[in-house]
């Protein structure tokens, strides 16, 4: 499987799922999750598919500051609902990550590790996307703007002529050269994360 370099260049999510430490799936339930399996879930490699994994990353950093983020026990709430625009995308990513899943998730074991009922779509707030601990029912409230980190100019035509057809091999390659290289610049760009990424702890 050949895929760009970088996506093995991004920081992993470190997490500590119960569910898999009770089930013997991942030693003390341990685990991370890197960028290239959110590029797996969503089946693309974007600004979107991007961003959702940097607010996922940041928005558990702050909820748990110096501790492992607990999967399974995060609520996933969005601004917007399920159908418009990439909501769905982006939720889907941070769902992933955080071990949040609606009405059709795990229903758990002996009322314990119960994963359903953990997303949220149409829910009023100032930003894009609301994390909140199940344990402490502290929150944070997340926004993302892509365009801080703009695309090739030539990327436009390049996208026209490849969805029409009428684009060569090489002009094809170019473009998708030219779309990850922004992927990788908002991924690897660290110091641009606080101009892309708002955070309000509730």
């Amino acid at each position: 499987m050949k895929y760009p370099t970088f996506f093995d260049q991004v920081d992993p999510i470190q997490l500590e799922d119960p569910l898999s430490n009770f089930l013997g799936a991942f030693e003390e339930g341990k685990l991370e999750i890197t960028y290239l399996d959110c590029v797996k879930l969503a089946g693309h490699s974007c600004p979107t598919v991007a961003g959702a994994y940097l607010m996922a990353k940041k928005g558990l950093e702050a909820l748990y500051d110096d501790t492992l983020p607990q999967r399974g026990s995060v609520h996933v709430s969005m601004r917007d609902g399920e159908a418009e625009g990439v909501t769905g995308v982006i939720c889907n990513v941070i769902s992933f990550i955080a071990g949040a899943n609606g009405i059709s998730g795990f229903k758990g074991i002996g009322g314990h590790f119960s994963r359903n009922n953990l997303v949220s779509y149409d829910v009023p707030m100032e930003g894009e996307v609301k994390l909140t601990r199940l344990d402490t029912d502290s929150s944070v409230v997340l926004s993302y703007n892509a365009s801080i980190v703009p695309g090739d100019p030539a990327m436009q035509q390049l996208m026209g002529k490849s969805l029409q057809g009428l684009a060569s091999e090489g002009e094809r390659k170019e473009f998708g050269r030219l779309w990850q290289a922004r992927v990788e610049k908002i991924l690897l760009s660290p110091e641009l994360w606080d101009q892309m990424i708002t955070i309000t702890k509730g």
